[in-house]
C-alpha cells in the first residue's frame, strides 16, 4: 500500500485505499498510524470520525460530504513535511486536520503559509504553536506547559518533593519542562534529576540509575507513547517506586494497554472533560456516536479528534458552499464562543488556542482513566 495512498475509511474506522477523485470537500491529514503514538493516534482519528461521518450522514456541510485523507507519516517530521506537501499541492486540499507531534506540525507550518492552508486541531500543545500566534493553525486544546505545571502543583500539594524530569530531546520534551519548571519554581522545588534522551534511539537505562539513586518520589516523562511504557519499565527494573507521572500526548486507551502491568497508578494529565461526564453534552454525544458504531468505550483521545472535528465542521459551514482556503481561515478566525458541548472555543487575530482546560487522571485496577 503506497503511503499517499492510504485513506482512513470511516466506517470500518481502520485504513483501506480509496480514491479522493471523488471527494466534495478534500481535508487533508498527515499522522503517525505507525510507530510509537500509532495507537493514540488511531484513537484521535477514531474520534473525529464519529462526528464527521454523523456530518456526512446528514448531507454533509452546505450540501457537500467531507472526505478525509489521512497518510502515516510514521512519527517522523520530514515524512510529516512530505505528506503536507503532497496534501496541499497535488491532492488541492481546503485544509489540513489533526497532525500528530510538536517537530511534525512545526514542519508544516511553512508549507501552510506559503499556500494559505488552515490546520485544524493538531495533537500537540506545544507553546510554539500558541506564542507567538501561527496564522493558519488552530488549537482546540490547551497547552503542554500549562498541563506540566498543574501537574508539579498537584505533586507539591501532596508533599512530594523529590521530582525528577525526563524528556524528550526534541522541541516537545523541551516545551513539556519548560512547563513543569514552572510549576516547581511556583512551589519552590528544583528537580532532583534532569535528563533528556535521544527521542529515535532513546537510552533509559543511565537516566533511571540515576532517578533511582536520587531516591525520587515522582518523574515526570515528556515523550510519546512507546518511550514512556520503556521508560517506565526500566524506572520499575531499576528499582525505583516513583509516581510515573506523564502529558496527555499519552491519553489513549491503547498506550494504558501497551504499559501493562505497570499502567496502575501512572498519572496522566487531560485537556477534556471526563470522557464518561455525561453532564457535558458533546461527551454524551459521542458516546452515543460511538455506541451506534459498535464502539464500547470512548476515550480520551477520541474526544480530543472529536471536539476537533466540531470545529473543523464548523468553520466549513461557515465558509459557505465553495469553501476555498482563504474562505475557510477567514471563517476559524471569525469563531466566537462556540459551545462544543460543555466547552467554548473563541479564536481572532491575536488568539488561536481554543480551549485551556487542563486536569489529571490517574489509571486504576481496571485499566481505565479516574479522576
Amino acid at each position: 500500500m503506497k503511503q499517499w495512498q492510504t485513506l482512513w475509511a470511516s466506517a470500518a474506522l481502520a485504513m483501506s485505499v480509496c480514491s479522493t477523485g471523488h471527494a466534495q470537500i478534500q481535508i487533508g491529514q498527515t499522522a503517525g498510524f505507525s510507530g510509537q503514538v500509532a495507537a493514540g493516534v488511531k484513537e484521535t482519528t477514531d474520534g473525529a470520525l464519529l462526528y464527521i461521518d454523523s456530518i456526512n450522514a446528514k448531507g454533509g456541510v452546505n450540501g457537500q460530504k467531507i472526505e478525509l485523507t489521512s497518510l502515516d507519516d510514521k512519527f517522523d517530521p520530514k515524512i510529516a513535511a512530505e505528506n503536507a506537501r503532497k496534501l496541499i499541492e497535488e491532492n488541492n486540499v481546503a485544509a489540513l486536520f489533526l497532525t500528530r507531534g510538536t517537530p511534525h506540525t512545526e514542519a508544516i507550518i511553512p508549507l501552510l503559509e506559503k499556500h494559505g492552508v488552515a490546520l485544524v486541531g493538531p495533537s500537540t500543545g506545544a507553546m510554539v504553536l500558541h506564542q507567538p500566534v501561527r496564522k493558519y493553525v488552530f488549537n482546540v486544546r490547551a497547552t503542554y506547559q500549562r498541563e506540566a505545571e498543574k501537574a508539579m502543583t498537584h505533586l507539591a500539594s501532596m508533599g512530594i518533593t523529590r521530582i525528577a524530569l525526563m524528556y524528550a530531546g526534541d522541541s516537545f520534551g523541551a516545551d513539556g519542562v519548560a512547563g513543569a519548571q514552572k510549576g516547581l519554581t511556583a512551589a519552590n522545588l528544583t528537580p532532583v534529576v534532569l535528563e533528556k534522551f535521544d527521542r529515535a534511539k532513546p537510552d533509559f537505562a543511565p537516566i533511571v540509575a540515576k532517578i533511582a539513586k536520587a531516591d525520587t518520589q515522582a518523574v515526570l516523562m515528556v515523550a510519546s507513547g512507546s518511550a514512556v511504557v520503556d521508560a517506565g519499565a526500566a524506572l520499575r527494573a531499576a528499582g525505583s517506586a516513583a509516581q510515573i507521572v506523564t502529558l496527555s500526548n499519552n491519553a489513549s486507551g491503547g498506550f494504558i494497554k501497551s504499559l501493562g502491568a505497570n499502567a496502575r497508578g501512572v498519572i496522566v494529565t487531560q485537556v477534556y472533560p471526563n470522557e464518561r461526564a455525561v453532564t457535558y453534552p458533546m461527551v454524551k454525544e459521542a458516546q452515543e456516536l460511538a455506541k451506534a458504531k459498535g464502539l464500547t468505550e470512548l476515550t480520551p483521545a477520541m474526544l480530543e479528534g472529536y471536539a476537533a472535528a466540531k470545529v473543523l465542521v464548523e468553520g466549513l459551514k461557515r465558509a459557505g458552499p465553495k469553501p476555498s482556503r482563504e474562505k475557510i481561515h477567514a471563517a476559524l478566525e471569525s469563531i466566537k464562543k462556540l459551545d462544543l458541548g460543555g466547552l467554548e472555543v473563541t479564536y481572532g487575530a491575536d488568539d488561536h488556542t481554543g480551549l485551556d482546560f487542563a486536569d489529571l487522571s490517574i489509571i486504576g485496577t481496571d485499566g481505565r482513566f479516574r479522576r
